[in-house]
């Protein structure tokens, strides 16, 4: 590379009618001499985490061999072209009990197993209680850094009407992410809402829209600040607490905005704000897929969390030949017709995160692609999903961001925990942990200098 005085944004688009160009890395877009442009060239680091419902056809999932030189399955042939980002990860646990659905989904970044199922005997409500999840975990290391510190989206609503774990509540099978031990994060499942939380309601991306609105919330935040401060001489001492405890909450939010505000005058692909919901699977996991994508171009996050069906998913996928629905099916009894019919869900979400996996890898980013600085997660809660196994659950790790040699079949020790990886994924990012849930401790992978 020739390093040149000029200097260009790294985010530069040629702009026509109707249409925007992102273009390539460029020498004038690495300064001379200057840290900080090297590392906007190297790129910022991401981490996004892609679940899957109610098990696996393992016997089509995991390869028969260890190591660079092993075969796809055909669960995983989709993802083929990215063997040398791609880790394949087998033998590791995940907790055990908690539910058959709920405990599989609520420990999968958390390693806890979900609360003890009962109903409070005073009032009537479930005890809610799993752990801090992986994701939550960098979302308060990096979340400052970003408009927002983390993003949680779905494909299915909340409205379950009774399809949850018997004794459990909902909520361990709607969501993979805790703020707290007893904060479940809601996954957003309508692409509208999707856009209005990275975009505002302004109904688009062009800058000009956004910074007037961003300028519009501003003025109110300064009018509310002024009217609480006024209040301070006149509160007595808890009040005064409570009210720079508000005052805290809207200095966040002002830096946010801030952040929002050198944010828009980058120029963004011009995106309408999605009608909502698509009637068709494909369309809206794309359309959910494209969101995480201009999320993680534009910097408004760095994590991302994403369930392609909730646990005791009822869907049905009569496009891929398949109308019966998920949960049944993936009661399959070792009955091959249903085993087939498993897999084919299987390779259907397999392929459509092949399809996100391509747009990073074809998405420039600093010195390399959005997928060269991304550390992907992609797996379910259970392997054998006829008996709810919570044991050898199926696990990928995919991207340059995870900083480890991929392109391997890597099979863990019988019985490791599988927050040893996260512990390792985690100290890769720079949040050492001395424990994360069931952990034992780290998993030994290779490094790969970033």
């Amino acid at each position: 590379m020739i390093i040149t005085k000029m200097a260009l944004p790294r985010r530069t688009f040629l702009r026509g009618l109707g249409a925007s160009l992102a273009l390539p890395l460029l020498d004038a877009m690495v300064p001379a001499a200057s840290a900080l442009a090297q590392t906007a060239a190297r790129g910022v680091r991401r981490f996004g985490v892609v679940y899957v419902p109610n098990g696996i056809a393992m016997r089509s999932w995991t390869p028969a061999t260890e190591g660079a030189g092993f075969e796809f399955t055909p669960i995983l042939k989709p993802l083929e072209p990215f063997r040398d980002k791609l880790l394949v990860l087998s033998g590791m646990n995940n907790v055990q009990g908690g539910g058959s659905h709920a405990g599989r989904s609520s420990g999968f970044l958390t390693g806890v197993t979900s609360g003890d199922g009962g109903v409070t005997s005073r009032s009537g409500e479930y005890n809610i209680h799993a752990g801090i999840s992986a994701d939550q975990l960098l979302a308060k290391e990096f979340g400052r850094q970003t408009e927002l510190a983390s993003l949680e989206v779905a494909l299915e609503s909340r409205d379950t009407s009774g399809s949850c774990d018997v004794g459990y509540s909902c909520v361990y099978t709607n969501t993979i992410s805790w703020r707290t031990d007893t904060t479940p994060l809601p996954m957003e499942y309508n692409p509208r809402a999707v856009f209005e939380q990275l975009f505002g309601d302004s109904g688009s991306t062009d800058a000009r829209v956004r910074l007037a609105r961003i300028q519009g919330q501003r003025s109110i935040l300064d009018s509310v600040t002024d009217r609480v401060s006024a209040l301070e001489r006149e509160l007595g001492p808890r009040d005064r607490t409570r009210l720079g405890e508000y005052l805290e909450a809207v200095r966040d939010i002002e830096r946010r905005i801030q952040r929002a505000e050198e944010q828009s005058t980058s120029q963004l692909p011009v995106l309408d704000q999605p009608p909502g919901v698509p009637a068709d699977y494909r369309d809206h996991a794309r359309l959910m897929f494209d969101l995480q994508l201009l999320a993680f171009r534009t910097d408004l996050t760095r994590i991302i969390t994403f369930m392609l069906g909730r646990e005791i998913s009822g869907r049905t996928y009569p496009e891929i030949g398949v109308p019966e629905a998920h949960h049944p099916t993936s009661h399959h009894r070792d009955e091959p017709e249903l085993l087939d019919k498993l897999e084919k869900i299987n390779t259907y979400h397999v392929t459509l995160f092949s399809e996100y996996v391509e747009k990073l890898r074809s998405t420039p980013d600093g010195d390399g692609s959005l997928l060269d600085h991304t550390a992907l997660i992609y797996g379910a809660g259970m392997s054998n999903s006829n008996m709810h196994d919570p044991t050898n659950i199926p696990v990928l790790l995919l991207g340059g961001g995870a900083g480890l040699r991929m392109g391997r079949h890597v099979v863990t020790s019988k019985g490791t925990p599988h927050t040893n990886m996260l512990m390792t994924l985690l100290d890769t990012f720079g949040v050492p942990l001395e424990r994360l849930g069931t952990s034992t401790g780290k998993l030994q992978f290779e490094p790969l200098s970033l």
